[in-house]
């Protein structure tokens, strides 16, 4: 059986990407690799041992572009609307609480948020399959 055990996403600002996960998410450092040419960085908590995987390329100066297959990473919180409350004000410019339902019941509670380089990342409460 597979186990899920990291995504990678490609950043230009390592500083700015570590701070953004840590302030966001309360993702640490775990391990950080560096390469003739590019930098891994891992981030992971406490809370579960599946990780980010920031690559860093020496030589890239411009944005990566995130073309039409990326979507999003997620997330899950015990309280949504804390956490949105906290993102607006780290500044991180959180969309609006939404919700889902299905068949009268509440399927998710979620928002949305960007990292540095634009990659989404869903914050759903904890709910149903959203544990």
């Amino acid at each position: 059986m597979a186990k899920a055990i990291h995504m990678m996403v490609r950043v230009l600002d390592e500083d700015k990407s570590v701070d953004f996960y840590q302030k966001m998410f309360g993702l640490g450092v775990e391990d950080r690799f560096e390469f003739d040419g590019f930098t891994l960085v891992y981030l992971k908590n406490p809370e579960n041992d599946f990780e980010i995987e920031l690559t860093i390329n020496h030589d890239q100066q411009d944005a990566y572009t995130h073309g039409t297959g990326y979507g999003h990473v997620a997330v899950s919180v015990d309280d949504v609307d804390a956490e949105h409350a906290r993102a607006s004000e780290l500044g991180v410019e959180p969309t609006q609480v939404k919700e889902f339902h299905r068949d009268g019941a509440l399927m998710a509670k979620f928002f949305f948020v960007q990292d540095p380089d634009g990659y989404k990342i869903e914050v759903l409460q904890r709910h149903g399959r959203y544990t």
